[in-house]
């Protein structure tokens, strides 16, 4: 298989503060991958600093075999790097089209950008019933959809979510993994962050658990959910 991602001894921080120490993974093509672990521990930091929004100390991030090196976060997006963030980060004041539009800024040509409306819409048909709705006044649950149907606009190759149940009731977190199951028939490759490891177990190929901004295990989810003691020390469920 094609590597999508490799990430070889990761260190990253804000200022002094190092957040990640010698952080190594491999992302297969076409694979979903889960990072999980407690909150505060550097899960959200790996994500930006794979973006480019947070500056790596050491270490090195390829994407298909190309190194990000000095790389923007634009230029990543260029390179068909998307991060699609957690909460409800969406353009308040813009349509639920509108919104999706910006996730298409760079498709070529009305007729590309409508393609990829309409399979945004096919996976979220809600949105499709809200396209002329102001952003700020769907639900809390329609926010985190067309959060994640922006994201999927640009169709990148690689797909960093994070968080995506965050907040959300159980029947919409419901709604959301369903969507992301489905992405794999049309291949793209997922790395989500989640606190909770049930959901990501249902879809994920391979997942990485991160404590004090290291990985300290990694496996498949069927050793997971074999491994209560592991979970219980660092999730405490």
């Amino acid at each position: 298989m094609t590597h999508a991602m490799q990430v070889s001894n990761l260190t990253a921080g804000y200022g002094r503060r190092q957040v990640l120490h010698n952080v190594s993974l491999d992302i297969e093509e076409g694979q979903v991958v889960g990072i999980i672990g407690p909150n505060g521990h550097g899960k959200s930091t790996l994500l930006k600093v794979l973006s480019g929004l947070v500056p790596v100390t050491s270490g090195q991030v390829f994407m298909g075999g190309i190194s990000m090196d000095g790389l923007s976060a634009h230029g990543r997006v260029e390179q068909g790097l998307v991060q699609i963030p957690q909460g409800d980060l969406v353009f308040p004041d813009m349509t639920v089209e509108e919104n999706l539009f910006m996730g298409g800024y760079l498709a070529q040509g009305r007729s590309e950008i409508e393609r990829r409306l309409e399979r945004v819409y096919d996976l979220f048909p809600r949105l499709a019933e809200r396209r002329p709705q102001i952003a700020r006044t769907l639900s809390g649950g329609e926010r985190r959809m067309l959060g994640i149907g922006r994201g999927l606009m640009s169709e990148g190759q690689v797909v960093l979510i994070d968080e995506p149940s965050l907040g959300l009731a159980p029947k919409v977190i419901d709604m959301v993994y369903d969507v992301l199951a489905k992405l794999r028939s049309v291949s793209p490759t997922l790395l989500i962050v989640e606190e909770n490891p049930v959901r990501l177990q249902g879809i994920a190929d391979h997942i990485y658990l991160m404590d004090n901004g290291e990985f300290v295990w990694n496996g498949t989810p069927g050793e997971l959910s074999r491994n209560s003691d592991l979970i219980a020390t660092y999730l405490g469920t």
